[in-house]
């Protein structure tokens, strides 16, 4: 079953155009959906999620019409957001208890088998029964997460789960999400580079409410392979470098500057080829968002 996304605009009110054209096939597995803050990716995520509806455009998954058939897509869907509120005085268990009753989990006996469940997955049954107003923004990840997966769903939708996470609850959260996304559809949005590089056999960047690319990361890399070029260079000679090539990304290394360049042949001996990562290939295609911009 895969999710399958035509000609999806959304204009608001404020004239903000945060969705123009969008057509995308999502298969089962994780897709990462790359792309800056203010990209579009939250309201493409929103749209999905039945939480609004686009100006014009299809969203089909299998045989449902996401459009038309709000309440059977979510059903089948889970769900976290950016930004979510827990009671800060209740536990994971109460939490899930009311929540999996929302979902239609009626029968007590396979209610709280699946609530057992979920807390040993998200490694949190040693704190089941604290209150969440203590928890670490990894740990209220972990029960976000838990709560989306209540009803065992088809899609699932994460927009930015790791932004502020420390990096051992980062791993901890990637490592989770790579459990559910065999059989599953699962979307992660992102503006987090790596986090793609570590779960998404298949990515798309989206910049201004536009696909900017969608594919596979190694094709993505064979694209750029040996067309980027690496240099240390000085904070006096960046603004020249920056005029003269097409400088995708710059970055301090121990206090100077280190500029990857994309070109089709060295730019001079002062340039050695690096390898590709999928940062530039996500700079590169940003890039090209910028200069068609202007």
């Amino acid at each position: 079953m895969e999710l399958s996304i035509q000609d999806l605009t959304k204009t608001y009110p404020n004239g903000v155009r945060a969705l123009r054209g969008i057509s995308l096939t999502i298969p089962v597995g994780m897709f990462g959906l790359l792309g800056p803050n203010g990209a579009g990716k939250s309201t493409l995520m929103r749209t999905i999620a039945t939480l609004q509806a686009p100006d014009t455009g299809t969203i089909r998954f299998g045989a449902l019409d996401v459009l038309t058939q709000k309440a059977q897509l979510r059903e089948v869907l889970g769900y976290l957001p950016q930004e979510f509120g827990l009671y800060p005085n209740l536990s994971p268990e109460a939490i899930l208890e009311h929540f999996a009753v929302l979902k239609g989990l009626h029968d007590r006996q396979q209610r709280q088998a699946q609530i057992k469940g979920l807390l040993e997955q998200t490694n949190l049954v040693a704190v089941r029964k604290k209150a969440v107003g203590g928890f670490s923004g990894g740990m209220k990840q972990r029960l976000g997460i838990a709560i989306a997966l209540l009803g065992r769903p088809r899609l699932v939708i994460v927009d930015e789960p790791t932004a502020g996470l420390d990096p051992t609850e980062r791993h901890r959260f990637l490592n989770l999400l790579g459990e559910i996304g065999d059989d599953v559809v699962v979307i992660l949005s992102t503006h987090i580079v790596e986090d793609v590089a570590e779960l998404c056999p298949n990515f798309a960047i989206i910049a201004d409410g536009e696909l900017r690319y969608t594919g596979q990361p190694e094709a993505a890399l064979a694209t750029l392979r040996g067309k980027i070029w690496r240099r240390v260079t000085t904070r006096a000679e960046l603004p020249a470098l920056q005029k003269e090539l097409r400088v995708i990304s710059t970055r301090l290394i121990t206090g100077r500057p280190v500029v990857h360049v994309y070109h089709r042949s060295a730019p001079g001996p002062e340039f050695e080829a690096v390898e590709p990562s999928l940062e530039d290939v996500y700079f590169h295609h940003m890039g090209d968002a910028a200069a068609r911009s202007e």
